[in-house]
């Protein structure tokens, strides 16, 4: 599986940003996907996952009423709707997929995008 990351960029406090992922190589049946951000000088940290299954969603709690996962599996692409953005939520976005489950492990990774939020 081959993952492309996009959407960031710079945006106010307080403002929106969608980030994609689009899954290519493989049949994206079966896989759960996730984001994960890493800001400067800090260790990477799970954001948001999806399972295949049913849909479930799963968020760390400082995202949590923010920010927002889908999916189409029709269009092989996940999404991350990122709303009332804080200038802590800078980062870089990564996006990552396993056929394990959302709580995963994750073997494939996408090369990120960045975010940054002024205040």
């Amino acid at each position: 599986v081959q993952l492309q990351a996009s959407g960031g960029g710079l945006v106010q406090a307080g403002g929106s940003l969608r980030l994609s992922c689009a899954a290519s190589g493989r049949t994206f049946s079966g896989y759960a996907m996730g984001w994960f951000r890493q800001a400067p000088g800090k260790e990477r940290e799970f954001v948001a996952a999806i399972s295949w299954s049913d849909g479930s969603t799963y968020y760390a709690d400082s995202v949590k009423g923010r920010f927002a996962i889908s999916r189409d599996n029709a269009k092989n692409t996940v999404y991350l709707q990122m709303n009332s953005l804080k200038p802590e939520d800078t980062a870089v976005y990564y996006c990552a997929a396993t056929p394990e489950g959302p709580y995963g492990p994750y073997y494939y990774w996408g090369q990120g995008t960045l975010v940054t939020v002024s205040s």
